[in-house]
């Protein structure tokens, strides 16, 4: 079957008109936070009283925007394509090329859009809140401040020429757009859950939808890396060699340049290769389930700046 797809929503409208806020979940199959903290975010909103009730706009959950990954249990449907590399995708493609397409069209019908991701069933990556340097000032500075108020440890900017995203079509589109990362490693974390949940809310608040106290930050490190390609997760610290992964280091540890990230050896253990840190910074991502490819990242360490903004 190529024809459109419709992805499964719920849609909340206030009577009196306001911003159009897009969430999604689940754009990659393995990724099981997301896909709970909107579920439950809509059966708040179902309950339709205060004070989750929407004074003004209209609420757009789709909890897994990926079906297709999510029943096989990958991060890819069985076209093996990435969703997160073929937006805005085509509307008679492939099953993940549908996805895409028909994800894109309700991003390009938003005001704003939060994605929330997790490292899925291969690795692990410390709470954040990101978004792409747009280089329109406006769209730039309504990001930063919604993922001020999603209120993370992390909030991480990086390079807006990254194509193939969902963050990428709200780039295009001039959609303020962030997205979240939460742990992973084939697990639904009930905290990742719950701080989706209130960050979603959080910046419903800013946006005058609901009515809510913004709680005190959480946020411990700003950093924006205008660097081109940065925030590409899987392509840092690349393993050299097939075989089992073993890490040196702890998600969140401090390292320094030429620091011992891990250690890739054979199945017998005879040969080995070690994988050495590039960057001084915080461990952001870590690979989590040992068997790795050539060429698969073990790793993110981000270069912590000072909060400038």
């Amino acid at each position: 079957m190529n024809g459109p797809l419709e992805l499964a929503k719920k849609r909340f409208a206030a009577t009196k008109p306001g911003p159009r806020l897009l969430i999604t979940g689940g754009v990659h199959g393995d990724e099981f936070e997301p896909m709970a903290a909107i579920r439950r975010l809509i059966k708040l909103f179902e309950q339709n009283q205060p004070p989750l009730q929407l004074l003004q706009g209209s609420l757009c959950l789709v909890p897994v925007v990926n079906e297709s990954a999510f029943l096989h249990g990958n991060r890819t449907a069985e076209d093996m394509l990435d969703l997160a590399r073929v937006c805005p995708g085509r509307q008679n493609g492939s099953v993940t090329e549908r996805t895409a397409y028909a994800l894109s069209q309700l991003i390009k019908a938003s005001d704003y859009y939060i994605d929330l991701h997790t490292g899925g069933t291969g690795l692990s990556v410390l709470p954040l809140v990101g978004y792409s340097l747009h280089r329109d000032r406006d769209v730039l500075q309504q990001q930063r401040n919604m993922a001020r108020a999603f209120n993370l440890p992390i909030i991480w900017g990086t390079s807006a020429n990254l194509d193939g995203r969902s963050l990428s079509v709200a780039r295009d589109a001039g959609v303020p757009a962030i997205y979240a990362e939460y742990r992973g490693s084939a697990v639904c974390d009930p905290r990742g859950v719950e701080a989706y949940v209130t960050g979603c809310l959080n910046v419903m608040a800013m946006l005058g939808m609901i009515e809510r106290k913004l709680p005190a930050s959480l946020v411990e490190h700003v950093i924006e890396d205008h660097r081109p390609g940065s925030g590409h997760m899987q392509v840092c610290n690349p393993s050299p060699m097939t075989g089992f992964f073993e890490p040196a280091v702890a998600l969140g540890e401090s390292v320094q340049v030429n620091q011992l990230i891990g250690t890739v050896v054979d199945v017998l253990g005879t040969s080995s290769c070690e994988i050495r840190s590039q960057q001084a910074g915080i461990v952001l991502v870590l690979r989590t389930f040992s068997r790795v490819l050539e060429g698969e990242s073990v790793g993110v360490v981000a270069e912590l700046t000072s909060p400038s903004h």
